[in-house]
């Protein structure tokens, strides 16, 4: 008679990016519609000049960069008795920037762009590339599964079933028949860590290793020998 065995198996591995996308903004308030427009727009270009300095094809620290369209609003603020005061024009846009050169990206956000008031960042998002991804994740993904096998087998020879045999496997949560992965995806997760930062004569930002995981849910048979 076989016996069935049910386990969960699961690896993460960590490997330093290799991209960093810094988004940020430029942005101005005042009483003049058309002096934050002008103010976003000559910033807009001084922030414009000091990437293509950095472009280089395929040897630039910078890869990829892109500005939204410069929009414009307005609202009116309220006094403390709740009295309408004169209104205010904002005026924003938004920019990316991607670096395959991380000191390049420190030393443009912590000198060469801040020079203008407008300019804010928000966040650097940490990545690795596409095939490193692709080959990580499948690194990944296989060692989850052999950390099925191994579970496996270590319930059956705790029962003296010997050798067992994988009859089914799933991404987490799919075996019982609804999908309820620990990592939302099924076969894992990319956790991207802000960064920190030194003191110095630059910024210096420091990212965390990104962290890519894998959950599998596998089912195995033994058999004692008779």
């Amino acid at each position: 008679m076989s016996t069935e065995i049910t386990v969960r198996g699961s690896f993460s591995d960590f490997q330093p990016p290799e991209r960093g996308t810094v988004h940020a903004s430029v942005s101005y308030h005042g009483p003049e519609k058309d002096w934050v427009y002008d103010q976003v727009a000559r910033d807009l270009e001084v922030v414009k000049e000091s990437i293509r300095r950095l472009e280089d094809g395929d040897h630039g620290a910078v890869t990829w960069w892109s500005a939204a369209q410069l929009r414009t609003w307005s609202h009116r603020p309220r006094n403390e008795d709740g009295e309408e005061l004169p209104p205010v024009y904002d005026a924003s846009v938004r920019v990316e920037v991607k670096f395959r050169d991380f000191t390049a990206l420190s030393q443009w956000v912590g000198g060469h762009v801040t020079g203008t008031e407008g300019f804010e960042l928000s966040y650097v998002r940490w990545a690795l590339t596409t095939k490193s991804r692709e080959e990580l994740v499948a690194r990944v993904r296989t060692r989850a599964v052999q950390d099925a096998a191994a579970r496996a087998q270590l319930y059956a020879d705790a029962l003296d079933l010997g050798t067992v045999r994988p009859i089914a496997i799933a991404d987490a949560g799919m075996l019982g028949g609804q999908a309820q992965s620990q990592f939302g995806d099924g076969f894992g997760s990319v956790d991207a860590a802000p960064a920190s930062s030194r003191s110095g004569p630059d910024v210096e930002l420091v990212p965390e290793d990104i962290r890519v995981s894998a959950t599998v849910d596998a089912r195995f048979v033994a058999a004692a020998a008779s």
